[in-house]
């Protein structure tokens, strides 16, 4: 019996940026396209007029309704509340109108505004919901606020979100953790991002460096990195620590000065063109994060024969590393024990080529090739 080639529509903001959601988002629409023949359309609301970041398959078509959502970063609060329902209403009859134009068979949101409309277009496609972060950290709303009017409207807001949830045919999250965490739902789904490359090649174990990957920003914990860094370079002083990230270093540069670190062996770069390089040109990975929805760069690190030392911090890291045989988990926030993680592999050359042959077979289980299958499953179950 011929598998059957499925007409899917996904909904996300934007592809221009260079992050985590959009490579994920192309890298499995075009597998979708080009191996599995399936009609894809990605529907846009924004950067109508910027590039793509990541290449697309010219069998992956793109709709971009140029409503413009990011307007409302400019606008003073009150202005935003009508300026943001004015562009929702449109937005709902835009979408209402290419589904039912489309009749699709499976319609994929990446939980961004349309959630709170999906389940209520009758296009006859099957409604799946795609989340990128871990629930305690979505939309950055906390029921424990101190501000009481921002916890009440944070309880507000996560039961009207569980409530369309609820309705989807199925919520696809990327840890088993996460999953457990949205007790309120049964139709919870685990597939994890794929490797976004297959490597060329991989670290030989030889140079003598440290590298950490991510934005600049409180999430990801370069403060805390730094913090152990300074105590690294002081015993391993032929070492040197790499950081590669998008956004604003000042902070992180300062941060530096005020901690005496030897700026000969610790530079902050901007963004990568070719991250593939870098990872080969390291002999250890170091993820600092408060927290991460998966932490695809850890995969992508050992995908290049990197042992990584990572904080066990929610929820992604303790669903891809396996402690002490690929890496080693530590206690989340705990700078020393981070320190002295790095420290005991820098010095141990034995066991960092043990855990870099680890990292090569255990990280199989993330190839494209794998998750396409997992996809291709749930997509058939409906």
């Amino acid at each position: 019996m011929e598998d059957k080639r499925y007409k899917i529509v996904y909904l996300t903001p934007a592809l221009y940026m260079a992050g985590g959601v959009e490579r994920v988002l192309t890298l499995k629409a075009n597998y979708f396209a080009e191996h599995f023949g399936y009609d894809i359309t990605i529907i846009l609301t924004d950067g109508k007029d910027k590039p793509l970041f990541y290449p697309l398959s010219d069998k992956v078509k793109v709709i971009n309704f140029d409503i413009n959502f990011e307007e409302l970063w400019t606008c003073s609060f009150l202005k935003k509340i009508f300026v943001y329902l004015k562009k929702q209403r449109q937005y709902k009859k835009r979408v209402k109108e290419e589904l039912m134009r489309l009749r699709p068979d499976i319609t994929i949101s990446l939980l961004r505004r349309e959630i709170n409309f999906i389940n209520d277009i009758k296009d006859g496609s099957r409604k799946i919901g795609e989340l990128h972060i871990n629930r305690a950290n979505y939309r950055n709303f906390s029921e424990k606020d101190s501000n009481p009017i921002k916890a009440l409207f944070s309880k507000f807001w996560m039961h009207s979100l569980v409530g369309h949830l609820r309705q989807l045919d199925h919520l696809v999250v990327l840890t088993e953790d996460d999953k457990k965490s949205w007790v309120e739902l049964n139709n919870v789904e685990v597939i994890p991002d794929p490797l976004s490359f297959q490597p060329t090649r991989h670290s030989q174990q030889s140079e003598k460096r440290v590298l950490a990957v991510g934005r600049y920003s409180h999430e990801k914990g370069f403060d805390l990195l730094l913090q152990a860094w300074s105590k690294v370079e002081k015993s391993c002083i032929d070492w040197r620590l790499d950081v590669f990230g998008d956004g604003d270093r000042t902070p992180y540069e300062q941060l530096m000065s005020d901690l005496g670190i030897d700026r000969n062996r610790c530079t902050l770069h901007g963004r990568t063109e070719n991250v593939e390089v870098e990872y080969v040109n390291s002999s250890l990975f170091v993820c600092s994060s408060r927290f991460e929805g998966f932490g695809l760069v850890m995969v992508e690190s050992m995908a290049c024969g990197l042992p990584v030392v990572s904080f066990d911090c929610p929820w992604g890291p303790r669903s891809i590393i396996t402690n002490h045989e690929d890496g080693v988990l530590v206690e989340s926030g705990n700078i020393d024990k981070l320190a002295e993680a790095m420290t005991k592999l820098i010095r141990d050359d034995n066991q960092r080529v043990s855990m870099s042959q680890s990292a090569l077979r255990n990280v199989e289980r993330f190839c494209i090739e794998r998750i396409a299958q997992q996809w291709k499953q749930l997509f058939t179950s409906l």
